[in-house]
């Protein structure tokens, strides 16, 4: 027998404060509603210091979806078979699963509806990124303990890896471990501010400490990068963003070089892939002086460009940016970004008042 969920109510959906932006502004490119159709896909991306969990997708006549989600400090996020979603946030990390059977549509034309279903109470380890490996084990970046680690059922977290330069596993933050790729559904890279193993070293090394190491052999395979965030591997290629400069680009491991593809007007941090595109995420600066010291920021006044806070997506075979997003009257930065293949228009729920409405239930074969 199918799983039901209880109720799917129209009137409960429309009346939600969480499924349209109503008081922020955002702004697209000419095609990229047109992008987003062709590629049958939605995103998904969060914005840490505004509290907020993004899902963009589209209305049946074409026009943009936005649904607006507050989760706590929210940062790593990362998608299964697009119905499951595992989300950082300050203290917690949560599991949302989409409550509508294959093939449902809800009356508000929405066909995934993402809910808490549990959360790994973690305590303050100012998680970044997160990733579920081969083994269904959910892992990340324990940043202020300086180490890789493993989501736990009986305790805040299980320490499975630290880079070489780290003397032992600690608190408080060293060098600044923050961004994870997977290679075969295995832990491969792990990037860091620095190669510091002192209290906040890493603050004295943003413009040309940042490393990438490879985690099996705890070799540093890049360093010289300005803040590097979000590696991943993707067609035989590690990629990174390199956000002290603005820079999107890839990683020659051979020669140990940062090789730079575009620049995104913007600190760019969170990346995903879909086909021969890349969408990584580009925000504002969180002080008036944050860029003053980074090449980024020289760049901006150089050009006269204002930095966006929101998305880029990246044509892999030009080389450029063909598509931009853009949330305006919106606090805080955009960490992760994922890619939802096949869901047309994804909404989430967050308010307890909501949650509680929501009642799915799984029926065995035997009933």
């Amino acid at each position: 027998m199918n799983d039901l969920m209880l109720p799917v109510s129209g009137s409960q959906l429309e009346n939600s404060q969480f499924l349209e932006l109503t008081n922020y502004q955002i702004s697209v490119t000419p095609y990229f509603t047109q992008w987003l159709a062709e590629q049958q896909v939605s995103l998904a991306l969060t914005n840490t210091l505004g509290h907020s969990l993004f899902l963009i997708g589209l209305k049946p006549n074409g026009e943009l979806a936005v649904c607006e989600c507050k989760f706590d400090r929210c940062m790593g996020l990362t998608v299964v078979n697009s119905n499951t979603l595992y989300m950082v946030t300050r203290f917690q990390i949560w599991r949302l699963e989409n409550a509508l059977s294959a093939g449902q549509i809800a009356e508000t034309g929405a066909d995934r509806i993402y809910l808490p279903q549990m959360a790994y109470t973690t305590g303050v380890l100012n998680i970044h990124d997160i990733a579920v490996d081969a083994e269904g084990s959910v892992v990340f970046v324990a940043t202020r303990f300086n180490c890789l680690a493993k989501a736990s059922t009986t305790k805040n977290f299980e320490p499975l890896w630290c880079p070489p330069f780290i003397s032992h596993i600690m608190a408080p933050d060293h060098c600044h471990l923050n961004g994870l790729a997977l290679h075969n559904g295995k832990l491969a890279y792990a990037s860091s501010f620095s190669q510091t193993n002192t209290h906040e070293g890493w603050r004295q090394c943003q413009r040309h400490g940042g490393t990438i190491t490879d985690i099996a052999t705890n070799e540093i395979v890049v360093s010289g990068l300005s803040m590097p965030h979000s590696p991943r591997v993707y067609q035989g290629q590690l990629w990174v963003a390199q956000s002290g400069t603005g820079e999107f680009g890839k990683v020659d491991i051979k020669s140990g070089k940062f090789e730079p593809i575009v620049f995104g007007a913007g600190f760019l941090r969170g990346l995903a892939f879909w086909g021969n595109f890349a969408i990584v995420g580009s925000s504002k600066p969180r002080h008036s002086d944050f860029f003053n010291d980074l090449v980024l920021g020289e760049r901006l006044a150089a050009q006269s460009l204002e930095p966006l806070r929101g998305l880029h997506i990246i044509d892999l075979k030009a080389g450029e940016i063909i598509h931009s997003l853009s949330l305006e009257g919106v606090q805080g930065e955009i960490y992760d970004v994922v890619v939802l293949p096949g869901v047309r228009r994804p909404v989430a729920i967050s308010n307890p008042d909501d949650i509680q409405k929501y009642i799915t239930v799984g029926f065995s074969q035997s009933l």
